[in-house]
């Protein structure tokens, strides 16, 4: 009797490994969707990593109970490996950086805001200090212009800075470098809100490009976060999870229609501008299992997949956990040592660092 129960709750079990071993292959190849055809479909790849975790608790319990069955979530980390090293790579080289390597810093810095300390009132900036104290060569920075303040306070840090936006209203892009700045050029594509710009950097005999960007966001408000966690903790009723759900994927999915004209954008500018050594850095505002990353990665190396290890995770706030700040280069440049600063202070981001070398030559 015992043992047709057991067999009969294994069945049970080994039928569901398999659903959830199919969703993660599927939702693994979601990114490949276009939003503007699939814009619900395209949000799915945020869901990845509860597959991660399903598939791992799958292959404890077959470990411990019917070993035989281990090839169920196997299977499906194996046919889903480059999306699972694309969400959480793991790298074993050594953190040794070659001579010639330059640094590159990407960072949200959300207008620089400023902390007043209790007990002396004095305002300082955090994130402005991190930025000056990381002997970056080149500073991607999204949401902060060149202003009288920020060039005061770069001096003797850096030679060089650029800002540009798409249009009056979209988001200001600050390019800071120890290399001259030739030119400027905003990508143009459809945005209130949003940019990417192209700077053109001369470092020795070489014209760098590079290209910073401030994608649409994803359209949730403090309070849809909030609420989006708790319904993936199960503390809220079921009848408000699928309306609530509903409505969420409704916003993200417009969300993600938006922003893949502006990746397409810059997808274009970067295949019309490859003779150059390519660097691209900003905030995505979308999931590495994500039509955004699955179309600028095809084009570039994502330094993180290449060289970092972990999560990466970028943006924490409200509880989503996700890494959504990137840096990416042209073949032209070999990556080194990409990490995520996770104590960085002063913004709802966290800053990306990655050292790069042009082995080209």
């Amino acid at each position: 009797m015992f043992k047709n129960v057991k067999r009969f709750l294994l069945n049970m079990l080994a039928g569901a490994n398999v659903a959830v071993a199919l969703l993660m292959v599927l939702v693994g190849w979601s990114g490949h969707l276009h939003p503007a055809e699939h814009p619900m479909l395209s949000c799915i790849g945020l869901t990845f990593p509860l597959f991660i975790l399903l598939n791992l608790a799958f292959l404890v319990v077959w470990v411990l109970f019917s070993p035989k069955r281990i090839f169920i979530p196997l299977l499906a980390f194996a046919i889903s490996f480059l999306h699972v090293r694309t969400y959480i790579p793991i790298n074993f080289k050594g953190g040794e950086v070659p001579e010639g390597a330059f640094k590159v810093l990407s960072f949200n810095v959300k207008g620089f805001m400023s902390n007043t300390d209790e007990k002396t009132g004095i305002a300082t900036r955090p994130a402005l200090s991190y930025v000056l104290n990381s002997d970056a060569d080149i500073v991607c920075l999204q949401e902060i212009g060149v202003t009288t303040f920020l060039t005061d306070s770069i001096k003797g840090h850096y030679a060089y800075s650029d800002s540009c936006r798409n249009g009056t209203k979209g988001s200001i892009l600050t390019l800071l470098s120890k290399y001259p700045i030739m030119k400027k050029e905003v990508i143009a594509y459809p945005s209130e809100s949003n940019s990417s710009g192209a700077f053109y950097v001369k470092k020795g005999a070489d014209t760098l490009l590079v290209i910073n960007n401030h994608f649409e966001k994803t359209g949730l408000s403090r309070e849809d976060r909030m609420g989006f966690h708790d319904m993936v903790e199960g503390t809220v009723a079921t009848d408000t999870v699928k309306a609530e759900s509903r409505r969420l994927i409704v916003v993200l999915g417009e969300a993600a229609r938006i922003r893949s004209k502006q990746v397409d954008a810059v997808a274009r500018y970067i295949r019309e501008h490859s003779q150059y050594p390519i660097i691209l850095c900003g905030d995505f505002n979308d999931s590495p299992i994500s039509y955004t990353h699955h179309v600028l990665a095809g084009l570039l190396t994502d330094c993180f997949v290449a060289t970092g290890t972990g999560l990466g995770w970028t943006y924490t706030d409200s509880r989503m956990y996700v890494r959504i700040d990137n840096i990416l280069c042209s073949s032209h440049f070999t990556p080194y040592k990409c990490t995520v600063d996770n104590q960085a202070p002063g913004s709802d981001h966290y800053p990306i660092a990655c050292w790069l070398k042009n082995t080209s030559k």
